[in-house]
């Protein structure tokens, strides 16, 4: 299963990059979300190997999971691995910039079925698909606007 999105930034690249790549206030923000998170390794030094443990409530069951930073080329492009609850998933980030003032961001999100539990679970998300994807678009779309503000305020 596979969602896929794209937004535009009124920012330079390498700003974007920063931001998306600002581990600590993603860690924030999944905080104030409820997960419950462990982190490995150094946020300053994200080639060496970043890696979380997760913890959330997820369609009324507790379930955790493991996330890893698969490749981190900035100013373009990063990917995260994750596991857990019978479900292996990627993430890819990809920054383009299509001005000095404008980037483009594309996020794929691929998920797939690791035991007979994750099969479920993944049969049951390509039932909701639709729904999924436009939550998933909106969601990709608020976080592009809300870095787009941020960015803008520093500046």
């Amino acid at each position: 299963m596979e969602f896929h999105s794209k937004e535009d930034i009124e920012a330079p690249i390498a700003e974007v990059f920063e931001a998306v790549s600002d581990f600590s206030m993603l860690e924030r923000s999944a905080l104030r979300r409820g997960i419950e998170l462990q982190r490995t390794g150094d946020p300053a030094e994200p080639e060496s190997g970043l890696a979380w443990d997760l913890a959330f409530s997820f369609r009324g069951k507790q379930r955790e999971a493991q996330l890893t930073l698969a490749s981190y080329a900035p100013p373009s492009a990063m990917a995260l691995d994750g596991s857990g609850s019978g479900i292996d998933g990627r993430m890819e980030i990809e920054l383009l910039a299509l001005s000095p003032q404008r980037t483009r961001m594309s996020v794929r999100l691929k998920l797939s079925a690791a035991s007979l539990t994750g099969r479920l679970l993944v049969q049951s998300l390509k039932l909701a698909r639709s729904n999924l994807n436009r939550r998933f678009k909106l969601r990709l779309a608020d976080y592009a606007r809300i870095t787009e503000e941020r960015l803008s305020r520093t500046a």
